[in-house]
Formats: structure tokens, C-alpha cells, sequence
């Protein structure tokens, strides 16, 4: 009789571990917060070498520390685009992000010219330049086109004029794109991006200046 309550006793005592150690495995879920942790840790190391990831970026700067700051990108481009009457276009994606560091808004306006121009270094390649409504933001960054659904957008805009108007507010950021269109490929990189002389703002392909508004920044300079 008392072997076999022995017996009892160590049964129960085995299932009881056998429970407790199936109640444990919750603890698991530890590992699953780890993992959200990383996830969060590589999406700030991302926006970390976004910030390193421009063409150009241009400083200008107040008396009392305050700042402008332009940033262009590279360009991301499927390169063929083909017109709904079949014409075969070459295109890129790039974008700007201007900061405004300044106390006060500021009012951002951009006129490109209607008609086409010729690159310097590609002759007889003809461009034009437009401006997706579309507000471009980090997280587009990683994907094609830069998230810019670009056939539907040539397609109905190709022909038109490209303007826009944005008031950037103090300590507020704009993102915007700027689309090339051109009759054939430029035979080397493409490059631009915008910057400032004095009040006027000008969009620089491959080194050809093109005005194409202005800034009051009267009290701002480029840092040397």
C-alpha cells in the first residue's frame, strides 16, 4: 500500500512539472518583443543613412543660427516610358527636401518652363522638366520610382505646364519630386538638384542652370 502511494505521489508530482513547464512556454513571447525591438532599431538606421544618402545638400544660414537646408537625391528610374500614342520617352525620378530651421514660414514656388530644353553634354537631347502634386516621404524612399506611380502621371501631365506652391512652416520639412522627361538616354550619369543664388531658386541638370523661381532669404548666406 505505501509503494503504491508512492507511486501516486510521483505521478502527480511528474504532471504537475509537466504543466508547469507547458505554462512556461509563454515566456517565449520575449523573443517576439525582441524582434519588434530590432525592427524599430533598423528602421531608425535607415532614416539614419537617408539622411547621408543626397547628391547635394545645401545650408543657408541666419545671423542667429538659424537654417535653410536643400537636399537632392539621386535619381531612380525604369528608364523607357512609352506614350499612349507609342512614342518612346526616357525618364527619372528625383526629389527634394527642403527644411526650414527659420522662425518664420516660408513660402515655396516653382515655375519650370513649358517648353523642352537641350542638355549641354548630350546633343540633341531635349528635356523637360514636371512636378508630381505627390508629397514624397522617407519611408518611398527604398521603392521603385521612389513610390511615384509615374506611368498614369506622364501619361495625363507630359504636355502640360509644372508648377508648385508650397508654405513651408518654421521647423517643417517639404518633400517633393521632380520628374525628367527627355527624347533619348543622356549617355552618362544624371545629376540635378535645386539651389539658391541670392533670391533666385534654379534647378541645375548636369550643371545647366535653369531659373525657375524665387525665395525671400534675404538674411540667409551659403556656408562656404
Amino acid at each position: 500500500m505505501k509503494k503504491i502511494i508512492i507511486v501516486l505521489i510521483l505521478a502527480i508530482t511528474g504532471l504537475f512539472s509537466c504543466k508547469q513547464s507547458s505554462k512556461s512556454k509563454p515566456d517565449t513571447i520575449g523573443v517576439e518583443t525582441l524582434d519588434s525591438t530590432t525592427n524599430i532599431k533598423s528602421q531608425k538606421l535607415s532614416a539614419k543613412h537617408s539622411e547621408n544618402n543626397f547628391y547635394t545638400k545645401y545650408e543657408y544660414n541666419e545671423s542667429n543660427g538659424a537654417r535653410l537646408i536643400i537636399q537632392n537625391s539621386f535619381p531612380k528610374s525604369g528608364i523607357n516610358y512609352i506614350d499612349p500614342n507609342g512614342k518612346k520617352y526616357m525618364y527619372a525620378v528625383f526629389w527634394t527636401r527642403i527644411t526650414n530651421e527659420t522662425i518664420n514660414p516660408i513660402e515655396l514656388t516653382i515655375d519650370f518652363p513649358l517648353d523642352s530644353f537641350e542638355i549641354p553634354s548630350s546633343s540633341g537631347n531635349h528635356m523637360k522638366l514636371l512636378l508630381p502634386s505627390d508629397t514624397m516621404t522617407i519611408h518611398k524612399e527604398p521603392l521603385y520610382d521612389y513610390g511615384l506611380t509615374i506611368k498614369s502621371f506622364l501619361d495625363k501631365n507630359r504636355h502640360k505646364p509644372s508648377s508648385l506652391k508650397r508654405t513651408i512652416n518654421p521647423k517643417g520639412t517639404s518633400a517633393f519630386y521632380v520628374v525628367t522627361l527627355s527624347n533619348r538616354g543622356v549617355g552618362g550619369t544624371l545629376r540635378t538638384g535645386f539651389s539658391l543664388k541670392g533670391q533666385n531658386l534654379f534647378y541645375i541638370v548636369n550643371n545647366k542652370e535653369i531659373l525657375c523661381g524665387t525665395i525671400d532669404l534675404t538674411k540667409l548666406m551659403l556656408r562656404k
